[in-house]
């Protein structure tokens, strides 16, 4: 079912699972012009749904929405309890060099701020910023052009806003395509900002049962 270009990949009573394209909102945004989103495509054509979290406009992947207050209630306090997992691939510049792990996992912990002055940016702030937690694992090298490039699982163990696209800016390795945080030869390496929200993990609001959900990036 794809209903307004939006590819639903699960959906039942309680919850719908939608991989949502990049360069669409997911929720409307202030004005005419922002209304067009996930959530009105999918309204128009599944009735309500109810947001529980939300991907950046220029991020792809799995967003799930809930279908009743109920599954939108058990479903916010499982993101609220990080009773969710999820993971991120994304293609940034360079080649990390990931210290020796026994499980090939790394960290970020950088405390991040939304950049008030700059918005919808974020920032790393040692003083004010919130901490924050990003794991991150080498899944292989290509080249984009004439730019080196690694491409990354990541897990986000807290949910700042643009909190990977930050933290990986923040060592040296952005992410290409990234519109706010790539220079323009690295923004210009790419078509798109190539991050996808490949898995999503967590307990059905209806059953309790662990459901698990997962979507190959398309780049």
């Amino acid at each position: 079912m794809t209903p307004d270009g939006i590819a639903v990949v699960y959906a039942d009573d309680a919850l719908v699972v939608v991989d949502k394209p990049a360069g669409l909102l997911a929720v409307p945004g202030r004005g005419a012009d922002k209304a067009d989103c996930v959530v009105s495509r999918l309204q128009r054509h599944m009735g309500p749904v109810y947001v529980v979290h939300r991907l950046d406009m220029d991020t792809s992947g799995l967003m799930v929405l809930a279908r009743t207050p109920a599954a939108q209630r058990a479903l916010s306090i499982a993101f609220a309890e990080r009773r969710i997992e999820k993971r991120y691939i994304a293609v940034v510049a360079g080649v990390p060099l990931p210290p020796a792990t026994a499980d090939g996992w790394c960290d970020i912990r950088l405390p991040l701020i939304v950049d008030w002055p700059r918005r919808p940016r974020s920032k790393v702030d040692f003083r004010h910023g919130k901490p924050s937690h990003t794991r991150w694992r080498v899944l292989g090298h290509e080249r984009r052009g004439t730019v080196w490039a690694t491409r990354l699982a990541l897990e986000p163990i807290t949910g700042r806003s643009h909190q990977l696209r930050v933290h990986l800016a923040a060592t040296g390795h952005t992410i290409l395509g990234d519109p706010l945080y790539a220079a323009p030869p690295l923004r210009a390496a790419a078509p798109r900002l190539l991050l996808h929200a490949a898995r999503l993990a967590f307990p059905h609001p209806a059953s309790g049962a662990w459901f698990v959900q997962a979507c190959l990036p398309p780049f």
